[in-house]
């Protein structure tokens, strides 16, 4: 596996702090490049996801480590992002909630409890199940992949080494070969940075195209905190033209971007 494969420097621990950060910059700049090879795989899986969801599926992420945490990040960034429930887009880990903080012994090992936490979600037909591992061979992902291609259920995964078990059984398979890594076998430096940029790409095109977004604004992201009352607030008066206390008024009242440009479409 590339991902474990030798760094491309060596006696780490005798250069200055400069160095350790130039060379590490110098390998992460492969990354956007890579992605950006890799956006006639991603289309079709993003294609898949839209027309499921559009049918009522959902969307879930599942991996082990920092592949598990960082569906967890992109999944629990949606509601707020683009305004879909909770539970529209899942992030599920291997060792359960407990291992977001503090890894879990074993638990990315277990062949079969993959798809048993799926099934705590009554997995179906409409969903769509992304299996994220950066080695391509985790049993916890590959289980759940295998049993869910058996049941029927649509599944992609992003993985960071070419020709791997993953790979090879899901539907809309992501390679991202990353190679060595700067910290030997570290895979949560540049195969991290290419899963969250593929996860990024990924959950912001399906929300697009569910249609979350007018022209490049946020029209339905929750309106949480005062920060995101203002952003609210100033779509609303680039759009509307009314000073800022009207279109806040309105933007509280209507509880959306999109519900109050909506109301005031009308008057």
């Amino acid at each position: 596996m590339h991902t474990e494969a030798s760094s491309h420097y060596d006696g780490l621990e005798l250069m200055s702090t400069t160095q350790i950060l130039s060379a590490m910059n110098e390998e992460d700049e492969k990354i956007s490049a890579l992605l950006r090879q890799k956006i006639s795989a991603i289309e079709p899986l993003v294609d898949a996801i839209v027309s499921k969801m559009q049918s009522g599926g959902r969307l879930f992420y599942l991996g082990a480590g920092t592949s598990g945490r960082l569906g967890i990040v992109d999944a629990s960034e949606c509601p707020p992002t683009f305004g879909v429930a909770q539970g529209r887009v899942v992030g599920i880990i291997a060792g359960g909630d407990a291992a977001i903080r503090k890894a879990v012994e074993n638990a990315e090992d277990n062949l079969e409890q993959g798809y048993i936490d799926l099934t705590a979600h009554q997995i179906g037909s409409l969903d769509v199940v992304i299996g994220i591992a950066a080695s391509g061979r985790t049993p916890y992902v590959l289980g759940a992949l295998q049993a869910c291609k058996l049941a029927g259920i649509a599944t992609g995964c992003i993985v960071c080494n070419e020709n791997s078990p993953i790979a090879e059984i899901a539907d809309f398979p992501v390679e991202l070969p990353t190679g060595p890594e700067f910290l030997t076998g570290s895979t949560r430096l540049k195969a991290g940075t290419a899963t969250k940029l593929a996860l990024n790409m990924i959950s912001t095109a399906v929300m697009i195209r569910l249609g979350h977004v007018k022209g490049n604004k946020m029209v339905d992201m929750q309106l949480s905190n005062d920060k995101l009352v203002d952003r609210g607030t100033r779509m609303i008066m680039e759009e509307t033209g009314l000073d800022y206390d009207t279109a806040q008024m309105v933007l509280l009242k209507e509880g959306s971007v999109r519900a109050a440009i909506d109301k005031l479409s009308q008057w």
